[in-house]
């Protein structure tokens, strides 16, 4: 999972929308531009004279003056988009080492169930020797000798579709952090099951964040709305070129008219967004707090079910093998009964080895539900 979060190859992303917030940034707390602007009056019309003579020029400077806190407002928005793209990254990498911790189950579970195919061989090996040794000692029948050939045929396949999922779910789990398959893994971590007396943790902090970004974002763009709603006068400053070569200064200003609009549905739609978001941030609480109940039953119900298995069905299960093998070395049983002796111990196991899976697999979802790999995503060691 250490390798999984330094190589996320979501970062460089994060690092360019990163960048574009703070540019955004910058440019929420320029002024706005000046204008220069430039006016002819009294044209003549064609024929009517001297045009030099008898024409107005007037150049004028303007600057919009921003009350109520404008650039201030932009800023602050800005800087809350930045805060909801954080928490967004974060979500989505603790969703991908949820996708780790599930794909390492997968690999532990195939070595698992690699493990049983190999018993399941070694078995039908076994007895496909002791059983043409029994067929050409007349003592049992020729259909019994290919049956024990098929059985050997059908164990050799799994086996080898078993190799194959391993190889599979190896590579599945090495290419989170562009590796090798080539690691190993304790079959001890597959079989530990002390994870279910631990007690859950809250609701993971970054999926709660998303929703305070989200308020901050509304609450900002209330407060910017509210600024857009004073009104924002124009001032110029100009010089007037007159007949006869006469010069005036020029000083004027305009100011909007609140008459009909003062922005208020602007500035109500921005609060029923942060309402919104406050009830999307308690609705997913629950939620979250409800399955994060679930799974720590579910755990203590998947560890006590693995421990009975491996305590009271598979040493029964083992016995029941040992005794029929027994009778059927004296000749008390047949063929049949020792595949099924020996088929009731594999399903067993199996058994236990998807009981482990799933344990795993609600391990995994309540470690990302409650964020215990939170400290993982800061990571900047490599593998």
């Amino acid at each position: 999972m250490r390798r999984a979060a330094a190589a996320d190859p979501a970062r460089p992303g994060l690092n360019a929308r990163l960048r574009g917030v703070e540019a955004g940034v910058r440019q929420a707390g320029l002024r706005p531009n000046p204008t220069l602007g430039l006016m002819v009056e009294n044209l003549p019309t064609l024929g009517g004279g001297d045009i030099l003579g008898r024409t107005e020029t007037t150049l004028t400077y303007e600057q919009k003056l921003e009350r109520g806190g404008d650039r201030s407002a932009r800023t602050g928005l800005a800087q809350s988009e930045g805060l909801l793209i954080i928490a967004q990254a974060r979500i989505a990498q603790l969703d991908r080492l949820e996708l780790v911790q599930r794909a390492w189950v997968d690999a532990m579970a195939a070595e698992a169930q690699l493990e049983i195919a190999r018993e399941r061989l070694s078995l039908a090996e076994r007895f496909q020797t002791e059983v043409q040794r029994r067929v050409k000692a007349a003592r049992d029948p020729l259909f019994a000798g290919a049956r024990a050939e098929a059985e050997l045929a059908q164990a050799q396949i799994d086996f080898d579709q078993a190799e194959i999922a391993v190889r599979v779910a190896r590579i599945v789990l090495a290419k989170f952090w562009d590796g090798a398959a080539d690691f190993r893994m304790s079959a001890s971590d597959f079989e530990d099951t002390t994870a279910a007396r631990v007690a859950a943790g809250a609701v993971a902090q970054a999926d709660l964040e998303a929703f305070r970004a989200r308020q901050a974002m509304a609450d900002a763009q209330v407060r910017l709305e509210q600024a857009r709603a004073v009104p924002d006068p124009t001032v110029s400053l100009g010089v007037r070129h007159i007949w006869d070569n006469e010069v005036a200064l020029v000083v004027g200003g305009s100011v909007p008219l609140q008459r009909y609009d003062r922005n208020q549905g602007a500035v109500d739609r921005a609060r029923a967004d942060g309402l919104a978001a406050q009830a999307d941030q308690n609705a997913l609480r629950l939620e979250r707090e409800r399955e994060i109940a679930r799974l720590q039953v579910q755990l203590l119900a998947r560890a006590n079910e693995a421990r009975r298995i491996a305590e009271e069905t598979q040493p029964q299960a083992e016995r029941a093998v040992a005794l029929v093998r027994e009778g059927f070395a004296r000749g008390g049983f047949t063929y049949n009964d020792v595949m099924s002796a020996h088929a009731a111990l594999l399903q067993t196991k199996a058994r236990r080895v998807a009981v482990l899976q799933t344990f795993h697999n609600d391990r995994a979802r309540l470690d990302r539900l409650t964020g215990a790999h939170a400290d993982l995503l800061g990571l900047e060691t490599q593998p």
